[in-house]
């Protein structure tokens, strides 16, 4: 008896340390862009933002693909490594960026949306991130949605939802159900990290949000935060619990 109980909790940990390792070994990398491959479908690419308060922050995103064609989520936080991302992906068997979702209206998502503009490249935004990037004059998304975007990449349904305040007003997800990966972005916080900027947050309703989020895809397996390393559905209740009143 006691064997069955330890066999699969060291298959466990082996399956954890495996993937793991592989998610640490970056499929591409320079000074301005990691690209890190986290499941059959996803990717990680993570860029860097100079901040007078926080210095050389890391910056994730997520892309998807599938079949020939890619979605972008998040532009990486400049125009140089926009462009060496969507190379990147380019250069991946031909495939074709289809769009760029941006999650909020911060630099860290939209630092490089000129550089996807450029290659013709659809971009995607809630309407409130579309009214609220054109208030502070940085590059606007070309479609606004709602509050749900479903967008089809290779035959895969890639959904985009806002559930609520939290990092700002308008900070959306990204979730693939097939590989059952969430881009949380900044309404995601990583395993040990503190609160971070709260310029824009709405820090009362920011528990409530991931809440929300936590029943609506009970079934997540990988969550990507918006700086710091992926992680489980546990990122969900480690950032219900900071910012729990």
């Amino acid at each position: 008896m006691r064997i069955r109980k330890i066999l699969p909790l060291a298959f466990f940990i082996v399956f954890v340390g495996c993937r793991s390792q592989e998610t640490d070994k970056p499929v591409y990398e320079s000074e301005n862009l990691r690209v890190e491959k986290l499941t059959a479908h996803t990717f990680v690419h993570v860029s860097y933002l100079e901040t007078q308060d926080y210095g050389k922050v890391p910056c994730n995103g997520m892309v998807v693909i599938h079949k020939g064609e890619a979605v972008v989520f998040d532009t990486p936080t400049n125009i140089m490594a926009s462009d060496e991302l969507i190379n990147w992906i380019e250069n991946q068997d031909g495939v074709e960026v289809k769009a760029v979702v941006a999650t909020h209206f911060h630099d860290d998502c939209l630092g490089g949306l000129e550089a996807f503009h450029r290659k013709n490249i659809t971009s995607y935004a809630t309407k409130l991130t579309k009214d609220l990037a054109e208030d502070r004059g940085v590059p606007v998304p070309q479609n606004g949605f709602e509050s749900h975007l479903e967008l089809m990449i290779g035959g895969k349904k890639v959904i985009s939802e806002f559930l609520g305040e939290g990092h700002t007003r308008d900070n959306i997800i990204g979730y693939l159900a097939s590989d059952k990966v969430m881009f949380g972005g900044c309404l995601i916080k990583s395993d040990g990290a503190g609160k971070g900027n709260l310029n824009d947050a709405n820090t009362k309703e920011w528990s409530n949000t991931v809440e929300r989020l936590k029943a609506k895809y009970p079934d997540v397996e990988v969550v990507i935060p918006g700086h710091g390393d992926s992680g489980g559905i546990q990122l969900l209740d480690y950032t219900i619990d900071l910012f729990k009143e």
